[in-house]
């Protein structure tokens, strides 16, 4: 009779050092591919074509992205422009900010609808997210507190995916149930946030576990900022400002990473919860939402080593010794800087740097570091100019602001990218809703194998 421990009792034992090293090796050398074959059989890289552009792989209604223009064939950079259903942002800004009230809600309503709702209907789906904010029973305690995660954006896919076991039906997929299940998400992502936030900090930091129920009514920038408080307090202000950073992160076109794998998972036909989920997950990666949490790494490591921030020869001397990947994380790049799409300037950096300087100002301590912030946007873009004999500097993106600006508002640096995604959900939804519109075929895009065929080798002649 054999001793062996039986399967469900047995743990998994690591993987040998030595053998996960070979191992390692082997796995390296089969995935190579020499980047020149890229150009010999025309592979467009990251779906982009020589010139930088984006290949055009569908046609939406919900945002557009202007960076650049086509003139006889030929990529002329312009002014960044940023549309949420055919309205400029900076008007949209404006507009609401105009009439002293919150933005987000109505953005979420002119997303998923299409169009700008008047005082009834914004009052009417102001109480509809209202309604949906509760979490099911005993969901806060099996989905997060029963499994809680080191890091708040799994946390936050992982509450989605729970969702599903909580709706009585998941799986349809018509518009009626998909904008259902999408309103429920919106209103309940912040909680699952912060929640998810204070979770982490509870079983992984050892700090009191405050979970708090804030009253009905409020925006949803309030709201969050209500969960994080120990006192549920915030000024006026703090709250404008992060409904602003919800609203200028809501919607970014189709072809960035996490919406477009929206329309990859959603293209399917699966589930609304495995469809989001998949976009945090994305939305996750240090090249796309988590570029904040760079930024924020790089300015700590930026006042560190230089001592005068004011001095730009000294800045510029360790920005330089940065691109020279002689400094920070050695990669080279000044985080921050530079965009996909926006050549010349970034439409939501102008607005969220605008609001950035008004919260700073009344600190000065937040203002000398605002100060440093615009001289390595300055210096930095300069230098890459020079080096790189390009035409146009490099501007910075909503990233390079955004993380300063919840630093001014007290909120911790696991939940920079989590917030991106409570902004950034009504645009998935929004998305996802027009691969149900009957034009939609299942996303199959193709890889060229340049692999030789080579013939089986029985065991025995192996070597």
């Amino acid at each position: 009779m054999s001793n062996t421990v039986p399967y469900p009792l047995r743990n998994a034992l690591p993987i040998p050092e030595e053998t996960l090293e070979r191992y390692t090796k082997k796995c390296a050398k089969s995935s190579e591919i020499d980047p020149s074959l890229y150009q010999t059989y025309d592979a467009k890289r990251g779906l982009r074509n020589a010139d930088g552009s984006g290949v055009l792989v569908g046609l939406t209604t919900v945002g557009a992205v202007v960076g650049y223009s086509i003139v006889d064939r030929e990529l002329v950079p312009v002014p960044g422009r940023l549309f949420y259903r055919g309205i400029e942002l900076h008007d949209l800004v404006k507009g609401f900010q105009t009439e002293k009230r919150f933005g987000f809600e109505e953005t979420i309503f002119l997303l998923l609808m299409g169009y700008l709702p008047n005082k009834k209907e914004l009052q009417e789906f102001f109480d509809v997210l209202d309604h949906q904010r509760p979490l099911p029973p005993h969901f806060k305690e099996e989905a997060i507190l029963g499994m809680p995660s080191p890091d708040v954006m799994n946390k936050l896919a992982r509450c989605v995916l729970a969702s599903y076991a909580f709706d009585e039906n998941p799986d349809e997929v018509s518009i009626a149930n998909i904008l259902r299940q999408s309103i429920g998400l919106i209103a309940r992502f912040p909680t699952y946030a912060v929640y998810g936030y204070q979770a982490k900090s509870h079983y992984y930091g050892g700090k009191s576990l405050h979970m708090r129920i804030p009253d009905p009514g409020l925006s949803t920038a309030e709201h969050i900022l209500c969960l994080l408080r120990p006192h549920g307090a915030y000024t006026r202000l703090e709250a404008e400002l992060l409904d602003i950073c919800l609203v200028i992160h809501a919607e970014h076109g189709g072809g960035n990473n996490s919406t477009f794998t929206t329309h990859v998972v959603s293209s399917s036909y699966t589930d609304t919860y495995s469809a989001i989920a998949a976009a945090c997950l994305s939305l996750k990666g240090p090249r796309h939402g988590g570029a904040n949490l760079q930024v924020m790494k790089m300015i700590e490591d930026i006042k560190a080593h230089v001592k005068d921030w004011s001095n730009e020869a000294e800045l510029t001397d360790y920005l330089a010794k940065i691109l020279d990947k002689k400094a920070f994380d050695n990669s080279g790049l000044i985080y921050g800087l530079g965009h996909a799409v926006y050549k010349v300037s970034d439409p939501r950096t102008e607005i969220l740097r605008e609001k950035a300087a008004q919260l700073a100002s009344q600190t000065p301590e937040y203002q000398e570091e605002f100060n440093l912030l615009n001289n390595i946007a300055r210096i930095g873009s300069q230098l890459h100019m020079e080096r790189h004999h390009t035409e146009f500097p490099l501007p910075p993106n909503v990233d390079f602001y955004s993380g300063f600006v919840y630093k001014m508002l007290n909120i911790p640096t696991e939940l920079f990218t989590p917030l991106f995604a409570v902004g950034r959900i009504p645009g998935w939804c929004a998305h996802r809703l027009e691969e149900f519109n009957g034009n939609s075929r299942i996303i199959r895009p193709a890889y060229k194998c340049i692999k030789k065929p080579i013939a089986y080798v029985p065991m025995d002649k192996r070597k």
